[in-house]
């Protein structure tokens, strides 16, 4: 592949680079900074680009790398916000019944594999997880999206085993109840 060639696919990968990394950082020139990084990266070692992985694996490997050098230079000051994980708690709370069973339980869901592969599936993931409180949204990122081991996402944030699959755990309730309405059409 040309560097010209290569140039253009990462221009043409720019956007999804952005969405994902804001939807991992929250914070919008946090996601520009780490996607800059990522591309001229890319454009500096274009060289030792083999083509064995498709260009976009490639860059979005190496975007993977800044956003976990970003949280790992975020968790020295990390930020809590408390009202807004209260307030998923009580969501999530209300959907259970005292002996910890669903008070409605979710139908089935249609074929996940035939959704997963939707492009309009993608979008609305996004919107689902951008719309979770920053906490279980980061931590289900770094844990589900970026593939890191619980003990390295608690060393980062500060926070116990024990906090983090609560946090996990959260984010997939809430992932699930966006996902089933907007995606899934349940009411």
């Amino acid at each position: 592949m040309t560097p010209d060639e290569l140039s253009a696919q990462l221009h043409e990968l720019q956007p999804r680079l952005v969405r994902f990394a804001r939807m991992q950082l929250r914070d919008d020139s946090a996601a520009d900074d780490a996607v800059q990084e990522a591309l001229l990266a890319a454009l500096e070692n274009a060289r030792s680009f083999d083509g064995a992985a498709a260009a976009a694996t490639w860059v979005f490997a190496i975007l993977k790398n800044k956003l976990i050098d970003e949280f790992r230079r975020r968790s020295r000051n990390p930020v809590v916000d408390v009202d807004a994980e209260v307030a998923l708690g009580e969501q999530l709370d209300e959907q259970f019944d005292a002996r910890g069973h669903w008070l409605t339980p979710p139908s089935a869901w249609s074929d996940p594999g035939a959704s997963l592969e939707q492009k309009r599936f993608w979008e609305v993931f996004e919107v689902c997880i951008s719309g979770l409180p920053e906490r279980p949204a980061r931590v289900f990122g770094m844990r589900e999206l970026l593939g890191m081991e619980t003990e390295e996402i608690c060393k980062e944030l500060g926070i116990s085993t024990s906090n983090c699959w609560v946090l996990l755990h959260r984010a997939r309730l809430g992932l699930r109840d966006c996902l089933s309405r907007r995606w899934f059409g349940e009411d």
